[in-house]
């Protein structure tokens, strides 16, 4: 039971309490414990009920109450950012976007947790990553995520390795069946950076230095990357209404069998096969040469900076993210697990074919771009993009590149 710590954690909690004094920005200690409040995105899938409610019959008095943000990751963001702005206590544990990391420990909003703890040895390295910033572990990972490439194998013989064989395959499928080619997620918002970015990281590029502090993008590289893009849509095997898709839309487009191929998260796997039973499989992301890098997604757990009841937050955490939670995470929600013994599970293999192509993916990921101005920076990428990719595609891709460098070494410069 999870109540009955060793004295070595108690000594932790304290240590960590002197901590956050300097550097969580909050009012409260890490020792409180009580009932707590966990906030993170609509649950769309009814499996996170069931283990909040294995942790309250154990806790009676540290009782854990959802709180439901939007399912679009923008808005989760702004909700907690007004709240955490607010110094308001009403959340607790916080599941953030990995992305997010560098601001809300940037802004005091968060506090920094010991790494004896968790289990971070037993979890996959470059998703232990995105929960460290300056050195510092600022939250536990939670699920991760990888991007893939959805495809039927009913009209694709072999599975496309390169942008080239893409575009080769997917012109040609549109020639012989009534089906569009490919789509990703590429309405100006969130996914907009995100298959961007992939896109810049296919090309073999970068948009910023690994510590946030430099623009590294290339516009040769960003040029190429856009350039994909722009081909297809010229050439209609990317069909102009995914200008107007997010996860959802995409999902439905595959699975209703009105597109070939799909960039999309694992998420999408369970309903495709509802749909089209063995008539798909995924594969990695093709890029520039060879097999393309995804950007690594997923969810953080973190403690508020102003709970009051930080000891029940981080107990709940550890709880939360064990290894036979985070296999519920998989088999009941259908989320990507964080632990790496999880992938090599042969009856979980059996019943997820995809893992081992996900452990690839998320093995060869990057991160997006880490800063603490992140929201900033994802908003000029997403919205030079988009304008870029509308029709009638006035300006010049090495333009837009070009424009976007500059944009991003201001935003570096003030922060």
């Amino acid at each position: 039971m999870l109540r009955s710590l060793p004295i070595v954690l108690a000594v932790f909690l304290t240590a960590a309490c002197a901590a956050t004094g300097d550097e969580g920005g909050g009012d409260t200690g890490t020792g409180g414990t009580g009932p707590i409040t966990f906030a993170t995105g609509r649950d769309t899938t009814a499996y996170l009920q069931p283990l909040l409610d294995r942790w309250n019959q154990a806790h009676p008095a540290e009782k854990v109450t959802l709180l439901e943000l939007p399912e679009a990751a923008d808005e989760q963001r702004a909700q907690m950012a007004a709240n955490l702005q607010a110094r308001s206590n009403r959340y607790d544990v916080l599941g953030l976007d990995v992305v997010w990391t560098a601001e809300f420990a940037e802004n005091g909003w968060i506090i920094p947790l010991e790494r004896g703890f968790f289990p971070l040895d037993r979890l996959l390295p470059p998703v232990v990553d995105t929960a460290v910033y300056k050195n510092k572990l600022w939250a536990v990972p939670y699920t991760s995520n990888a991007g893939l490439l959805y495809y039927r194998t009913d009209l694709i013989k072999k599975p496309p390795r390169t942008w080239a064989d893409l575009r080769q395959q997917a012109l040609a499928v549109t020639k012989k069946h009534d089906i569009e080619g490919y789509a990703g997620q590429f309405l100006a918002y969130e996914g907009l950076t995100v298959n961007f970015s992939e896109a810049v990281q296919s090309a073999g590029g970068q948009i910023l230095s690994p510590d946030g502090t430099e623009v590294t993008l290339d516009p040769a590289k960003a040029t190429i990357a856009l350039d994909f893009l722009l081909q297809g849509l010229r050439e209609g095997w990317i069909p102009k209404e995914s200008l107007s898709y997010k996860e959802e839309e995409s999902r439905l487009a595959f699975q209703e069998g009105r597109l070939a191929f799909a960039r999309n998260w694992p998420h999408a796997y369970g309903p495709a096969t509802a749909k089209l039973g063995k008539k798909f499989a995924v594969t990695r992301l093709p890029g520039l040469d060879g097999p393309g890098s995804s950007t690594l997604g997923g969810v953080n757990l973190a403690v508020s900076a102003y709970s009051e009841h930080q000891r029940t937050a981080q107990e709940f955490i550890r709880y939360f993210t064990g290894l036979e939670n985070e296999r519920r995470v998989l088999t009941d929600g259908s989320f990507p697990p964080v632990w790496t013994e999880l992938y090599d599970d042969p009856d979980l293999i059996k019943r997820f074919p995809y893992l081992p192509v996900l452990k690839e993916s998320i093995l060869a990921a990057k991160p997006r771009p880490v800063s603490a101005n992140y929201n900033q920076i994802s908003l000029v990428i997403a919205s030079t993009v988009a304008k870029a990719l509308s029709p009638p595609y006035h300006e010049a891709a090495d333009d837009v590149a070009t424009s976007m460098k500059s944009e991003l070494q201001e935003i570096i410069r003030t922060q």
